[in-house]
């Protein structure tokens, strides 16, 4: 189940809901940059294993 986050949420009135809140944000942004780096890293590593048994 995956809900909208907005960085100031109706319910989140505590100081401590707000960060929590902004902290889910920030996880959400830095998460493409992973995926991009893993793919990279998996394909480089089954590039030089392929390479390594042909040559």
């Amino acid at each position: 189940m995956q809900r909208t986050l907005s960085p100031i949420a109706p319910v989140a009135r505590h100081p401590f809901r707000q960060a929590l809140v902004l902290t889910r944000i920030e996880q959400a942004r830095t998460r493409d940059d992973n995926d991009v780096k893993l793919f990279a890293l998996a394909f480089s590593a089954f590039f030089i294993c392929f390479y390594t048994f042909i040559g």
